[in-house]
């Protein structure tokens, strides 16, 4: 299953004028569309036995990276409104700083989540984050000297570091599984059984 990048309906010039016309907030909303869609129309035709299968990416599941996706997500959330208090996202920084020990841990957590909830989960701290961020204006977003403790970085970076950068990664690993997965139940309906094990497994350094 190929990754599919979404055209839009307009020649590159209107585009450019429509892109240059958008808000930051307006312009990192999309962002977070195109990255979540890309995602979901890869692994929209897996059925559940191929999301919650283990070794997928890594160790994980694609379950579990929904998951990863999500708690980084509503860490975010939390920030945010810490932020809109004026208080220092002390724990969402510290998560950032030991970021490998923060995704076993709540991959660990997580173990026993259902598949539905996941799902759900996904969809609910979403629309939560988006309308976070639909709080913020272009000086939030944009102006590295806004928020001290992030060291003359914008908001914007880290966001797109903590959603869109955080998908991202794991996009090309969930497709060649998604690939392979199609490939072999392809297979199995011409005759030609390959067995599950022969399923390339991708490691993205989790």
């Amino acid at each position: 299953m190929d990754v599919i990048i979404f055209a839009r309906e307009w020649s590159q010039p209107e585009a450019n004028v429509r892109i240059s016309a958008m808000s930051s907030v307006e312009q990192l909303l999309a962002e977070l569309d195109g990255a979540r869609e890309q995602l979901l129309v890869v692994i929209e035709m897996l059925p559940d036995e191929a999301l919650i299968q283990p070794g997928a990416i890594g160790d994980w599941s694609i379950a579990d990276v929904l998951v990863n996706l999500t708690v980084w997500e509503s860490e975010l959330v939390t920030a945010l409104m810490q932020i809109e208090k004026g208080k220092r996202p002390t724990r969402l920084l510290a998560a950032l700083a030991e970021a490998e020990a923060y995704n076993q841990a709540r991959y660990e957590e997580n173990q026993e989540r259902e598949l539905d909830r996941i799902f759900d989960d996904l969809i609910k701290v979403r629309l939560e984050l988006e309308e976070w961020l639909e709080t913020l204006n272009d000086r939030d977003l944009t102006d590295g000297q806004r928020y001290k403790w992030l060291n003359g970085r914008p908001l914007a970076h880290l966001i797109r570091q903590v959603t869109i950068e955080n998908e991202r990664r794991y996009l090309p690993a969930i497709t060649h599984f998604a690939q392979q997965w199609q490939a072999t139940q392809d297979e199995m309906e011409q005759g030609d059984v390959i067995p599950l094990a022969t399923i390339s497994i991708l490691n993205t350094g989790e």
